[in-house]
């Protein structure tokens, strides 16, 4: 039998944090190791008890999710436990930032207890849960920014033409099984070109590849919005 993936839960409202865990301790396959109520305990908890995924909240008093999340994928001790940042449509302007620090992808905290529990599958397994309509949201929060249009950089030098067509549409919401269709490709192709991305790129996970295809200037928040037919193919 394998073993169950182990999540720890960070939130500051204890009530959120039992309910959270009540659902983990009730799903096969997942089992919830610990409770922390600020970001500080997060680290500390994360790093005693080496969770596969923390459920991070943004705001926490004193040190935030988003700082929490920063100091947990930069050190190597913890580098391999997955952050899902849990969050409310209010906090779209942190998007950007959870997703910089390292997380995984986020969910909305009115999320049905079917997605959250299917999310932290998905980034146990080392995908990251960035859906089309969460990649908008990037967007959106991206071109907030002021460095929002820089000219490209010489990050993506090493890239070859394909490579630079899946990052692309990696950045415009596409699904490793829409890229295959999109560009004709079989599914192990297109596998295989996300992990030299990943390499190349010294990404952590897909959310990283979004990021790196924004900052490098590959695309812009101003390009035109997808087609039907394209947003027929994100899924």
């Amino acid at each position: 039998m394998t073993e169950p993936i182990r999540v720890l839960v960070a939130d500051d409202q204890s009530l959120l944090r039992g309910s959270f865990r009540v659902l983990i301790d009730t799903a096969p396959g997942l089992t919830a190791v610990g409770e922390a109520g600020t970001g500080a305990e997060a680290v500390e908890s994360t790093r005693r008890l080496r969770p596969d995924v923390v459920l991070m909240d943004i705001r926490m008093p004193g040190m935030d999710g988003i700082e929490a999340t920063r100091h947990l994928a930069r050190s190597p001790e913890t580098a391999r436990t997955h952050i899902l940042i849990l969050t409310t449509f209010d906090l779209d302007e942190y998007v950007y930032g959870a997703l910089r620090a390292g997380a995984a992808g986020f969910l909305l905290k009115d999320t049905s207890p079917e997605v959250l529990l299917a999310g932290i599958r998905t980034v146990a397994a080392g995908e990251s849960l960035l859906a089309p309509s969460v990649t908008r949201r990037l967007i959106a929060a991206f071109a907030r920014l002021p460095h929002a249009c820089p000219a490209p950089g010489s990050s993506l030098e090493s890239l070859t033409d394909r490579e630079r067509e899946v990052l692309l549409l990696v950045a415009r919401g596409f699904s490793n099984t829409g890229i295959a269709e999109y560009l004709h490709l079989s599914h192990g192709t297109v596998k295989t070109h996300i992990g030299r991305l990943l390499s190349k790129l010294e990404a952590r996970d897909r959310a990283q590849l979004v990021i790196s295809a924004y900052e490098s200037g590959l695309v812009r928040p101003q390009m035109p919005p997808l087609t039907a037919g394209e947003r027929d193919d994100l899924e």
